[in-house]
């Protein structure tokens, strides 16, 4: 009964996580097809690149190729590098949004609402970012440099928010420079437009402090320190009040983005331990494994 019970649980859990690539995948071809590409406007990331390749193959070589084709080869040999130095799982999700966006550009009619490249970066951005919020909140990811900032972060344990601002200043850079600045200054509009939307809908870095009490310490520990790079503190001698028997207290710090790889971690590990966790916490130093 039990088992049929977990069961139940992750089905509704993948379909859930289903449910969220597809609605994730219709806002983002809207972003693209009814504002950005009508208002000339370059998206974030791998998208923008995406778009910049689009534009030069149309102007240069007269080769217009359907967007999908161009975002999907990009993401390509990122879904390899996540496999490798990511979660299978995460890559799993990561290829079902990416190949949904790709089929969702096909379908959702190019209608521009507005050709006004002001409107066009505004409406562009908020629907994108609380698309790409919605996404990480469910612990879904949209590829891209997400993937890239996860696995120098999971090789360096550094932070990588440089990573994603040195690509988009890149791509307004281009985009100004090759199609006029008008539309570069508009992008990097509707870059920070996402970006605070993503922010309000989700705060991927915001910090989670964890409270693990387990009879199976160490499997929990070789797990955080394999996924997560994690540091934790150990307080042995524990005792459970009500059946006095001895425990083990763990004591650990996350990133919000990290919340969903923390539940895999303790489903394999120990599913019968007690968890705690307080958000919004502040912490003073590194808080990555420096043995790993």
């Amino acid at each position: 009964m039990r088992k049929e019970s977990f069961l139940t649980q992750s089905n509704h859990e993948y379909l859930k996580k289903v449910s969220i690539a597809v609605v994730v995948a219709l806002m983002s071809s809207i972003a693209l097809n009814v504002f950005w590409h009508p208002g000339g406007i370059y998206a974030s990331g791998v998208t923008g690149i995406g778009q910049i390749i689009d534009t030069l193959l149309e102007k240069l070589f007269g080769i217009n190729l359907p967007f999908s084709v161009i975002y999907y080869g990009l993401n390509v040999p990122l879904f390899i590098i996540s496999w490798c130095m990511l979660s299978k799982k995460f890559t799993i999700f990561t290829v079902m949004v990416v190949s949904f966006t790709a089929i969702a550009l096909n379908f959702v009619p190019a209608t521009p609402l507005t050709t006004d490249p002001l409107l066009c970066s505004v409406f562009g951005g908020a629907i994108n970012g609380f698309g790409v919020g919605l996404g990480l909140k469910n612990g879904v990811s949209t590829g891209g440099l997400d993937i890239i900032a996860l696995a120098i972060r999971r090789k360096t344990g550094k932070s990588v928010g440089s990573v994603a601002i040195v690509f988009n200043v890149m791509i307004a850079l281009i985009a100004g420079a090759l199609f006029g600045w008008r539309y570069g200054f508009y992008s990097v509009l509707s870059f920070f437009i996402s970006g605070k939307v993503m922010d309000a809908t989700y705060t991927k870095q915001q910090k989670m402090q964890v409270m693990i009490i387990t009879k199976h310490p160490q499997e929990i520990i070789d797990a955080l320190r394999k996924e997560m790079r994690r540091g934790v503190t150990i307080i042995d001698g524990a005792k459970g009040a009500y059946d006095g028997q001895q425990q083990t207290m763990l004591f650990t710090v996350i990133t919000a983005f990290e919340m969903h790889t923390l539940e895999d971690v303790m489903k394999e590990t120990d599913p019968k331990a007690f968890v705690s966790i307080s958000e919004k916490v502040r912490i003073l130093g590194n808080f990555y494994d420096p043995g790993l």
